[in-house]
């Protein structure tokens, strides 16, 4: 049994852990689109590139928690941190478009957040799991900041396969840290209740990892989390075409507007979400969460210029926040502590799934209706989710067997 001093250090170790990842990232994307576009990909095939990203993420969400719940939360953290190392060493070798697809293979095994959230929520007291999942998203603003500005820097003036090649050393280091600082095991079980009962250990185990859906409570809080969350990620994913098209923003412009938003969240996720978590319930914020997104998407429809907009990123932040903390703490709550990781990784593949959809059906939007349409369906799905929610109240929710 780890001593609370002992299990809040690799706490700490673990936001780092995670801040470096996201700032890899981040840096990636500042070399992915220029590469693309000098080797000849126009907008179809870009999203082509995305879309082939979000199906391997997919993919290996739910395998790669299932392996954390066997192997280990350190043994998982290390496999994502290899295969950055090994993806961003494709990278600096990607001089054709077969090599630019090939290079995002290892994404499959690249899931650095969700392993950083399953440490924290097999560390971290039922009651304050919140806020400390919470904290993890101001790693990600360090790491959006950090990640767009050195990723920028570095390519601009020594090209991007050093930038590449710095990504993938800063990826070993990450393993290093990995390798030295986070226990074996981090979880109280080590075995998921159903193993003890006979059932298989195996990885690939489908039924093991889809039988978390029938616990109580996991079946709504899952389907809200797709529902309501399926608008502004669409959004996000096109937001790089809004941005050129649309507010009609320049590389240096867009990269300040990327900053804005880190600091907007590290705000939120540092300073706001822990006080609200200690005073309301994970329902009631969840209920406020769904309903000022509705309000959001009211207000990206009327929107006609970026000032607009960087007034809505405030409330958009704040309920993309509270909704994605709140709904993650919900669900690993539902489940068994040795269990925790694969519902992490069923967490992750939601939003993986809405980079899949969100360039094939975010581009048939963009095109037919126009940015407005974006807002009015966050607006009207968000707003029915709200109505469900609140006929049910909290009859549903999840609690941990």
């Amino acid at each position: 049994m780890m001593e609370p001093a002992a299990k809040q250090k690799v706490i700490y170790i673990t936001y780092l852990i995670a801040a470096l990842d996201i700032t890899w990232l981040f840096l990636q994307f500042s070399i992915t689109p220029y590469l693309a576009r000098r080797l000849g990909f126009d907008t179809i095939w870009f999203g082509y590139l995305q879309t082939t990203v979000g199906v391997i993420q997919l993919l290996g969400g739910p395998i790669y928690g299932r392996f954390a719940d066997v192997f280990g939360a350190r043994a998982a953290l290390s496999v994502s941190c290899l295969a950055s190392v090994v993806y961003f060493l494709l990278l600096t070798v990607a001089d054709n478009t077969f090599m630019l697809f090939v290079h995002k293979l290892p994404a499959v095994f690249m899931h650095g957040l969700p392993g950083a959230q399953m440490v924290v929520a097999d560390l971290s007291e039922n009651e304050k799991r919140a806020d400390a999942l919470g904290k993890l998203g101001l790693c990600f603003g360090i790491g959006m900041i950090a990640g767009s500005s050195l990723g920028g820097t570095l390519s601009t003036r020594f090209g991007e396969k050093f930038a590449a090649s710095f990504a993938a050393v800063g990826s070993f280091v990450s393993l290093l840290l990995v390798l030295n600082f986070i226990p074996k095991q981090t979880k109280i079980q080590t075995m998921p209740e159903s193993n003890k009962k006979g059932s298989s250990n195996s990885v690939f185990n489908v039924g093991e990892i889809t039988r978390l859906m029938k616990f109580p409570g996991v079946a709504k809080t899952f389907t809200v989390k797709i529902i309501s969350g399926l608008p502004a990620g669409i959004f996000q994913v096109m937001f790089s075409i809004i941005a050129m098209n649309f507010f009609q923003l320049k590389a240096e412009q867009n990269g300040y507007l990327m900053a804005y938003f880190g600091i907007v969240q590290m705000v939120i996720q540092g300073a706001v979400i822990g006080r609200l978590t200690s005073r309301f319930s994970e329902y009631s914020l969840l209920l406020l969460s769904v309903g000022i997104s509705s309000l959001v998407g009211l207000a990206q429809a009327m929107m006609t210029n970026v000032f607009h907009f960087c007034l809505i990123v405030i409330p958009m932040m704040f309920s993309l926040s509270v909704f994605n903390v709140i709904t993650d703490s919900m669900l690993t709550k539902s489940v068994s502590p040795s269990e925790t990781g694969t519902m992490l990784g069923l967490c992750a593949s939601v939003q993986s799934l809405l980079r899949t959809v969100g360039p094939t059906f975010g581009g048939f939007l963009y095109e037919t209706y126009g940015v407005p349409s974006f807002g009015y369906i966050q607006c009207v799905i968000n707003a029915a989710v709200f109505s469900l929610l609140l006929a049910t109240g909290g009859r549903s929710q999840p609690h941990r067997p």
